[in-house]
């Protein structure tokens, strides 16, 4: 026989989405897009105040609206022993103690904590007749002081009587004897405080659920957008509702982006379900805009500063840190971890930093949750360090990329165990660097300086060097070939715009020949999937990609030993190559199409084996690889009004083994638009007299636009990873990493350039015109 075709849809190759046309086409299914018959409108109630006591709250006339069905109090979950959302990180203090989380009800029946909590659910056969019963709900409030920011949280009475002082609380890492050593025997030493702003996540689709209850099945089924079912399904059954596993079963359609806040149950599943329960109807909820800027998990806030010991010889000896982190009302999801076991393993970056130490604090305050945010500390990380990397250049007169070049590790280093205690199994630092200064053209940025200067404005570059741990913890993984050679593949990662459908097709397209077009991805059904990992950590490529490969290589076993009975040769001597099992040394083959088809055949199976052609994996990739890059930006500023324009922006990242290097490009420019969107545009803000979300639409709210930013030049270095056998290196996170320091030192250079001192540079996140215009009058 032929074999299958040539293979030029596998991996290394540019494909294009799968998963678009329907997407484009307005033929995708959101939560907001599916319903069963009879289904029930949920509308909530939410606090008007950033802190406060419920005096009381009387909903007879909102369950007298016509159209109202029931009205879902916090009193009422909790008559009904529902618990709360957990946060079940688990590390320990400075003092050796673990780590106390306070508790979250679904609905709080006494006390509220910030503008956007819910309080009650109003239940109707209309979306407008339960607008209406909520705004029929009466509450009478009991104002309290509002605790906005770190500072004020530090001075405040708590907000958690179990959390004296609102500190959650205060850990250390690194060696801080030896810091003090290196900082007293320095050459230079520099000090660098740094704000990071808080971000709303502002996916594209706003969240939403719909809850169902089936008595006769004693279960619930939820449809939810979600990043992978397990972690909100863990937190349902076993923390809310107190139920085995079985009784709920999650089902998440198409995502619209998630970026680590749809990773975790929220208050409104809970009382969702609660509801489909007691009235054995079927409820819905899809969240407004301002009900997403208010009531979401956030991203960021926090205030680092950063210290950097010097030699004579312009080496770093040491680094010392201070982080405190905003974590809003409560403890969720990945939060309170940001600036604990998650950024802080990467405080020495890609340099040869023989001593650390880190303190770091988390505070609660009464805004909305803190959660992972594309990085979950590791952009936060980077950013105050390559932004401290730029400041210790300025302040002893050397070029930045001179000062790096001194201290990035090596190649030939590798692998290389930093002080941190990361291990780079691999990585070329300096050449990812020096290659993204030439593309960049950094040798022409004087000429267009002073072209820039003619025309009375400001021109900046900037750029910064990143490496992160990713692609850890686990993902589970099932091939199953039907009859006629289709294959379905079972993913319990979940696309929230990743194209999980192309991706994934392509490996096991190269590994197996399958025809790529015969390949099925399922995801986001807790019922097939089972219990593992979701999408988060950029782990789904690196961590399912194994998963991908030891099933094909299970699959490979079997399928020779099936092979052997068509071909009448032993097993042993058959090969495999890409979906043809060959006699060795003849011509004599047969395809991985007709060995599935014969797996269904008893005479065709081996007498202990199972008939069909499957296999099933779910690796825990326990070291992380490390993706690098270096990221250079250019911008302009027009010193009359503030206003700073990206002109140039160049990447230049290391991955590993590309798969497919179309849609890498489009994961990482996202993570690009999302950084430079941070440095120049976004900030969530409150108003600290009262405690009211100042930016709850995007009127208010600056996402940044197709022209806000220019073509990127773009390029890959491909060193394989040493870590997994693939080759792959995580790149859902990278573009945060190199984007955020890229931005704000190209800023700091342009206002450097204009005299601006040192103490006022790096300025807040973002860059408004405002800021940037206070800072060239000296005033900011």
């Amino acid at each position: 026989m032929d074999g299958p075709a040539p293979l030029r849809l596998g991996i290394g190759q540019p494909v294009r989405r799968v998963e678009d046309p329907r997407l484009l086409r307005g033929q995708g299914r959101f939560v907001d897009d599916l319903a069963w018959p009879g289904t029930l409108h949920a509308t909530f109630v939410r606090s008007p105040h950033a802190h406060a006591r419920i005096s009381a709250l009387d909903a007879e006339a909102a369950r007298a609206v016509p159209g109202v069905v029931a009205v879902v109090t916090g009193a009422e979950l909790r008559a009904a022993g529902r618990g709360s959302l957990p946060c079940r990180l688990a590390y320990a203090g400075d003092d050796g103690r673990p780590v106390r989380f306070p508790p979250r009800l679904a609905l709080p029946h006494d006390r509220v904590r910030f503008v956007g909590e819910a309080v009650a659910m109003v239940v109707s056969e209309t979306l407008a007749a339960a607008r209406d019963g909520a705004e029929a709900v009466a509450i009478d409030w009991d104002p309290l002081d509002p605790v906005i920011g770190i500072a004020a949280a530090r001075h405040s009475a708590p907000i958690h009587e179990e959390i004296p002082g609102n500190r959650v609380h205060r850990w250390q890492a690194g060696d801080a004897a030896a810091t003090e050593r290196a900082f007293a025997d320095a050459a230079h030493s520099i000090s660098v405080p740094i704000r990071i702003n808080r971000v709303s996540v502002a996916p594209l689709e706003t969240r939403g659920a719909i809850a169902s209850w089936d008595a006769a099945l004693g279960r619930w089924t939820l449809l939810a957008a979600t990043q992978g079912t397990t972690e909100a399904h863990s937190e349902l059954t076993r923390d809310a509702f107190g139920v085995p596993p079985q009784a709920l079963r999650i089902v998440t359609p198409d995502v619209g982006g998630g970026f680590g806040m749809k990773n975790h149950a929220y208050p409104e599943h809970v009382a969702l379900m609660h509801a489909a329960q007691r009235l054995g109807t079927p409820v819905r909820w899809q969240a407004e805009r301002t009900e997403a800027f208010t009531a979401d998990s956030a991203g960021r806030d926090h205030e680092i500063t950063v210290e950097l010991a010097l030699d004579a010889e312009a080496r770093i000896t040491a680094t010392r840190w201070t982080w405190a982190a905003d974590l809003g009302a409560y403890c969720v999801g990945f939060g309170p971890a940001i600036s604990t076991i998650g950024g802080p393993r990467i405080v020495v970056g890609p340099y040869t930093i023989p001593t650390f130490h880190i303190r770091s604090e988390g505070y609660l305050t009464t805004t909305a949750p803190i959660d992972a945010y594309r990085g979950a500390g590791k952009p936060e990380a980077a950013y105050a360090l390559e932004v401290a990397v730029d400041a210790a250049a300025a302040a002893i007169g050397m070029d930045p990329a001179e000062l790096r070049r001194r201290n990035l590790v090596p190649a030939s280093a590798m692998p290389y165990r930093t002080s941190t205690g990361q291990t780079y199994d691999s990585g070329d630092f300096a050449a990812v660097m020096e290659r993204a200064l030439a593309l960049a053209d950094r040798a022409g940025f004087a000429a267009r300086r002073r072209a820039s200067e003619a025309r009375g404005m400001l021109r900046g570059l900037g750029f910064g060097v990143y490496v992160e741990p990713s692609g850890f913890r686990d993902n589970r993984v099932q091939v199953a070939f039907d009859r006629d050679g289709g294959v379905t593949v079972t993913l319990s990662a979940v696309s929230n715009g990743q194209p999980h459908e192309t991706v994934f097709a392509q490996i096991l397209h190269d590994r197996l020949g399958v025809p790529f077009e015969r390949i099925r991805v399922v995801q986001g059904d807790s019922d097939v999937t089972g219990y593992a990992s979701g999408t988060a950590g950029s782990r789904t490529l690196t961590v399912t990609g194994v998963g991908l490969y030891r099933c094909a290589e299970a699959i490979e076993a079997k399928g020779r030993r099936i092979a052997a009975n068509l071909l009448e040769a032993a097993a042993e001597d058959v090969v495999a190559d890409r979906g043809v099992f060959r006699i060795a040394g003849t011509d004599r083959a047969v395809g991985i199409a007709e060995v599935a088809t014969a797996a269904w055949n008893p005479e065709m199976v081996p007498e202990d084996e199972s008939l069909g052609l499957e296999a099933s994996a779910h690796p825990t990739q326990r070291v992380p690889n490390y993706p690098s890059g270096c990221h250079v930006a250019e911008v302009e500023i027009d010193p009359t009004t503030g206003t700073v324009r990206l002109e140039r922006y160049t990447a230049v990242n290391d991955f590993g083994v590309v798969v497919n290097p179309l849609t890498l490009r489009g994961q990482v420019t996202g993570g690009i638009v999302q950084g430079v969107g941070q440095v120049l545009l976004e900030d969530m803000t409150y108003d600290p007299e009262t405690g009211q979300t100042a930016t709850a639409s995007f009127m208010d709210y600056a996402l940044p636009r197709a022209d806000d930013l220019p073509d990127i030049d773009w390029e890959t270095v491909e060193v394989p990873c040493a870590t997994n056998p693939l080759g792959v290196k995580g790149c859902g996170e990278a573009g945060c990493a190199g984007s955020l320091p890229a931005a704000m030192n190209a800023v700091s250079d342009a206002l450097r350039s204009a005299g601006v001192p040192e103490q006022v540079v790096p300025l807040p996140m973002p860059c408004t015109p405002e800021r940037v215009w206070r800072a060239l009058r000296r005033v900011c």
